[in-house]
């Protein structure tokens, strides 16, 4: 890549100039490459001669000047760029030469082939998903095609929680409350069951009793409540499923908590910690009989976390594990830690499930986990981190990441329109699945097509339902991961500005300047053309701005991989389409003179070529025509 080449090669020559004066640097060189906001201060830069001024005591200005000059007399870069400037208060700019570029090969490095298994989704199964869900879906599935695409081997795991207090509730609402309302789906009933049992609760707090009973009889799974338990999951998740797809998420694996239970999974785990001094048993206090991880004094990692615990429970007193004890287990078999192994069979086309009858696989064992957890299961993440280092995993530890992001809330009037009293005047809502407040993934979808359906003046190419699950997919990756999504139902479904729509549109017009220019017969070599050095040598100011915006495609890739950020990803192909547009309607292309016809038609082509890399990672369509 362009920028770290440049990096590199300034590095050796600052290293150089230090060596020199006999400087020896007390800490690692922290050289910035930079994108000018302005063309005419060339594509990149960096302020390294500004940041060694002091070292060196010289002015940063002519730090910069013998800096050009010593690139200027090297020839390692094999004439990359046609002007090195020198600009106030000691700015180095690189002017790119795009007759070299454009006939170079500038990719993203390729992964080391390690294995990296992802978990995400992770839905309770015990009501349809809403919005939030599938912002979980969407980013997690954005980064497993991002780390597919430059070479690791990615396996995708779906952790199904079938013994927690969700599907209890959801249990004991179906056994207990009565359905007001036909629904043409099991999850839709399901969604209404579990809120009106919530509402139960407060009226009858016997119901809650219930719960417990549920709870213990679901993780021992062995009777008629265990198994109306098992049903319910069941049929949920595979509704959840046909959900995601629509969107074009899958899996590799569902991993069910009650195997990790019932197949000895923590009892191997337990065994482990006992061997440690930081899992005991407490025998007074309000913990009394609990098992518990307590951490070390100096340990302040999630003090901050309104869940946070000196001592984290483990094991209640009744016996009922913790949802975090249950996924330290799950986290020592991912690294392949564990001796034992889970067996699977076919749940769905492509999708395993673990089951105790099932046949042995090669799944597990990876060299790095992610984990995509909304920001507020940050304590239990360190939980699990910190179980490992205390096996003295430490190595396994430093490669479990957990890519967390901002909760999905609603607008005041999304949240108006679906029945919420937004008259404390705050500037969002959140979903309640317990209140039964939100917009379920499928009702979102139906409503999305509607939309576009009706904006659309032709049918022909990409159905409108396709469309609608690539404008959702966009809106939920487009913000960055730390940002709460405040869900507004009208700017969702706008289909113009920064949206899925607009993407697809530019992707399908280039495409359809491609084919008219061939069946015009104006590529008599046919693509890939080369363009005309003498072409490059007075660009339009559109034109340049097109170079510029694909020449950065490589490094943005990469950062978004080293920063686990599909969001930037989502920032460059609007950019991109934005330039492309712009360059469309001030660059004739057909009737341009010969020259500058091929050069734009060899812009056009590699535009769409970036455009449906950046499409397939995103996991948008890429339609000839829209």
């Amino acid at each position: 890549m362009i920028n770290t080449v440049l990096c590199s090669e300034i590095e050796q020559l600052v290293l150089e100039m230090l060596a020199e004066q006999g400087i020896q640097l007390t800490s690692a060189l922290n050289i910035q490459i930079e994108h000018p906001t302005h063309p005419e201060h060339g594509e990149y830069s960096t302020n390294i001669a500004m940041i060694l001024a002091k070292t060196l005591r010289r002015s940063p200005l002519h730090i910069a000047a013998e800096l050009k000059q010593r690139l200027e007399q090297q020839e390692r870069m094999d004439g990359l760029f046609t002007q090195i400037q020198v600009a106030a208060p000691g700015f180095l700019n690189f002017h790119l030469n795009w007759a070299v570029w454009a006939s170079s090969q500038f990719e993203t490095p390729k992964g080391t082939g390690s294995k990296v298994l992802i978990e995400h989704t992770s839905i309770n199964p015990n009501k349809s998903a809403h919005i939030g869900h599938l912002r979980n879906s969407c980013i997690g599935d954005a980064l497993a095609r991002m780390l597919r695409y430059v070479g690791h081997e990615v396996e995708v795991h779906n952790y199904i929680d079938d013994l927690g207090n969700q599907l209890a509730d959801t249990v004991v609402g179906i056994l207990n409350t009565s359905a007001e309302q036909s629904h043409a789906r099991f999850g839709d009933y399901c969604w209404d069951t579990y809120a009106r049992i919530n509402q139960a609760y407060k009226v009858n707090p016997v119901l809650q009793e219930a719960r417990v009973q549920v709870l213990q009889e679901l993780e021992e799974g062995h009777s008629n409540m265990a198994w109306i338990g098992s049903l319910v999951a069941e049929r949920i998740v595979r509704e959840q499923l046909d959900e995601m797809k629509q969107f074009g998420i899958g899996y590799d694996v569902l991993v069910w908590e009650s195997n990790i239970v019932r197949e000895g999974f923590w009892a191997s785990t337990f065994e482990l910690l006992q061997q440690t001094d930081v899992f005991r048993k407490v025998t007074d206090g309000k913990l009394s009989g609990c098992w518990v991880l307590k951490q070390s004094e100096e340990w302040t990692g999630a003090a901050g976390d309104a869940d946070y615990q000196a001592d984290k429970v483990l094991v209640r007193s009744n016996g009922i594990l913790t949802y975090t004890a249950k996924d330290i287990a799950y986290h020592l078999w991912k690294f392949g830690i564990l001796e034992k192994d889970f067996t699977y069979t076919k749940f769905a086309a492509h999708v395993w499930t673990t089951h105790p009858k099932g046949v042995r696989k090669r799944f597990g064992r990876a060299d790095t986990v992610i984990n995509v957890i909304d920001q507020r299961q940050q304590y239990p993440q360190a939980m699990v981190k910190l179980a490992l280092e205390v096996l003295g995993y430490t190595k396994q530890a430093e490669q479990l990441k957990h890519v967390s992001y901002g909760v999905v809330s609603l607008s005041p009037e999304t949240a108006a329109y679906l029945g919420v009293d937004t008259s404390d005047g705050k500037s969002s809502y959140a979903m309640s699945g317990r209140q039964g407040i939100g917009i379920k993934v499928a009702d979102l979808l139906d409503q999305m097509e509607h939309i576009i359906h009706s904006k659309r003046k032709r049918k022909q190419g990409l159905s409108s339902r396709s469309i609608a699950a690539a404008a959702i997919r966009y809106y939920l990756l487009k913000y960055h991961l730390q940002t709460e999504v405040v869900f507004d139902l009208q700017q969702a479904t706008e289909v113009s500005g920064n949206s899925g729509v607009y993407l697809l549109y530019s992707y399908a017009r280039a495409n359809s300047i491609v084919d008219k220019a061939a069946q015009a017969q104006l590529l008599p070599n046919g693509f890939p053309l080369q363009p005309n050095a003498l072409s490059l040598t007075k660009l339009e100011p559109q034109e340049q701005l097109l170079f510029r915006q694909l020449a950065y495609w490589p490094e943005t890739q990469q950062q978004s991989i080293d920063q686990l950020a599909p969001n930037l990803i989502c920032s460059y192909a609007f950019e991109l389409a934005s330039t492309f547009n712009n360059f469309y309607s001030a660059c004739p292309i057909m009737k341009a003179p010969e020259m500058q016809r091929e050069l734009r038609l060899w812009l056009t082509q590699r535009f769409k070529d970036t455009l449906h890399q950046a499409l397939q990672i995103l996991g948008l369509p890429t339609p000839k025509r829209m």
